[in-house]
């Protein structure tokens, strides 16, 4: 019954999006030049800026809370209280995980 749903929906979506790919292949692109980069080099600059202060600031916080996190787990006696503990630990990682390589998948992906 759910895979049904599941089909159902994937080829709606797929009728849905379909038509848009062969207007893809209509449409003239032509290459930048070199004053376009200037000016993408230019706007992409301050918002680097802030992107590295907020992965910076976030690590900082993350390591604050991974050590009051890990104090609690660890000088913690209730076992439910403990898994709470290892739980927002593990949400800590993967928020640094998601925060550090998100740069390396774009750069990844867009060159």
């Amino acid at each position: 019954m759910k895979i049904n749903k599941i089909l159902e929906y994937f080829l709606g979506l797929l009728l849905v999006i379909l038509p848009f790919a062969y207007s893809v292949h209509a449409v003239d692109i032509t290459p930048p030049t070199q004053n376009d980069i200037n000016a993408f080099n230019q706007i992409l600059e301050p918002v680097m800026k802030v992107y590295n202060f907020v992965k910076y600031s976030a690590s900082v916080l993350a390591l604050l809370f991974l050590i009051f996190a890990a104090i609690s787990m660890f000088t913690n006696d209730n076992p439910m209280e403990k898994d709470k503990a290892k739980s927002k630990i593990m949400y800590i990682v993967v928020g640094l995980i998601v925060i550090w390589i998100a740069p390396i998948a774009v750069n990844y992906l867009t060159v």
